[in-house]
């Protein structure tokens, strides 16, 4: 078990000593999910906030499949945008398989379910009698939207941290759309897989570490937004 320890002093190492392409892995996982979380975020807001207060027939039936979605296995969508993107698909003219922008599509796929299917939630958990009593305030459609998201803040934060958690962490439809490139797209997921088929679980070990620093900190950030907003009222 000796190699455990080994594993995380070459953490340690990774990132007291700067190696460049550990760097370059990192900066590419935290920009690709960054990009999939805020695009997620501009979707899935408001999609959620149109299956919540929204009503038409067939509501319960997107609902119903937005919550399916958020247990979508990330392979099942790693297949569907590599048929989608490959040379002989219906983008396959784009070039876009095994490129990073690829990845991105795969992980908004994977967030925009989880994103509004939690904004719907924490929507509907409001007392229904409040998108009234604004109305009768003169407040038009647009700002009862704004103010309903204000009043939701707390829980439309914990949506976005899911979304986050959910795509920094996956490596099915990266490895799959992604082709885990040296220097193009090998990201932190990919790269723990890499080099533990190598059997270098020493440097696996590393990048795991490595990986749960990074989405520890980002998770702290938005925590510490979320636990403000709260104290606050």
């Amino acid at each position: 078990m000796d190699w455990i320890w080994q594993g995380i002093q070459q953490a340690f190492q990774l990132l007291f000593q700067g190696d460049s392409e550990v760097l370059q892995i990192t900066w590419l996982s935290l920009k690709i999910s960054g990009i999939a979380t805020s695009l997620s975020l501009l979707i899935g807001l408001p999609l959620g906030t149109l299956l919540a207060l929204g009503q038409f027939p067939t509501r319960r039936f997107w609902i119903s499949l937005i919550n399916t979605g958020m247990a979508l296995p990330p392979v099942v969508v790693g297949l569907f945008v590599s048929i989608f993107l490959w040379r002989s698909g219906p983008l396959g003219d784009l070039q876009w398989m095994y490129t990073a922008l690829a990845i991105v599509i795969a992980q908004i796929i994977i967030a925009v379910p989880v994103v509004t299917g939690l904004t719907v939630s924490a929507l509907q958990q409001l007392d229904p009698r409040l998108s009234f009593q604004l109305m009768g305030l003169g407040a038009s459609r647009w700002q009862i939207i704004f103010l309903l998201w204000r009043e939701a803040r707390l829980p439309l934060l914990a949506a976005l941290m899911a979304g986050f958690g959910s795509v920094i962490s996956e490596v099915g439809a990266s490895m799959m759309v992604g082709g885990n490139l040296r220097y193009e797209t090998r990201v932190l997921t990919t790269a723990i897989v890499l080099e533990t088929s190598k059997g270098q679980f020493g440097s696996a070990i590393a990048l795991s570490l490595i990986l749960l620093v990074l989405a520890y900190l980002v998770n702290l950030f938005l925590t510490w937004i979320q636990q403000r907003n709260l104290s606050r009222g």
